[in-house]
């Protein structure tokens, strides 16, 4: 793996983002499946704040800067106390996807960083290299959880019909 490989990584998931919050309507984007699971809304908004206070930001202290201490960072507490569920989906979306083209941008000035690089602290030893594949996979895990999202909202919006021939669920 090389940082074009992340970059490109990076750069594919904006396309299928973008597929997949197209069309979601702002009552789908508030909608939660239960209280305690998180809305549309709520993962475009921590998909945002991740990219610009943790992965970046992170990946940059291992690279450029290791002696520094990592910011601390509190995405849990911040789905309650940034009010995701209450913003407006368009303007979270085009929000996130103005910090992945700044991280993009970065990662371009990057030229060959060694990846072997590490760094060790509280939370443990990190190579740059897991930072950047790690950051690719919270991508793909966030994506995972629309589709799941998007799926249990359109079951409900068939009810009473079943869905059991779909396949498993």
């Amino acid at each position: 793996m090389d940082i074009g490989t992340v970059q490109q990584m990076l750069a594919d998931q904006v396309e299928q983002l973008t597929a997949l919050v197209a069309g979601v309507s702002q009552e789908q984007a508030h909608w939660k499946p239960a209280p305690d699971r998180w809305s549309i809304l709520e993962v475009v908004n921590h998909l945002y704040d991740e990219e610009r206070q943790d992965f970046r930001v992170y990946l940059d202290i291992i690279l450029n800067r290791p002696g520094d201490p990592w910011p601390s960072i509190d995405p849990m507490g911040w789905i309650t106390e940034r009010h995701y569920n209450e913003r407006e989906l368009q303007t979270s979306f085009e929000a996130l996807l103005a910090e992945r083209g700044a991280s993009l941008a970065w990662l371009n000035t990057l030229g060959s960083p060694d990846l072997d690089v590490e760094v060790s602290n509280e939370y443990g030893t990190w190579r740059a290299g897991d930072m950047a594949a790690s950051w690719v996979v919270h991508g793909q895990w966030h994506m995972e959880q629309l589709i799941r999202l998007l799926r249990d909202y359109t079951i409900r919006q068939l009810q009473p019909y079943r869905v059991a021939y779909a396949g498993r669920l």
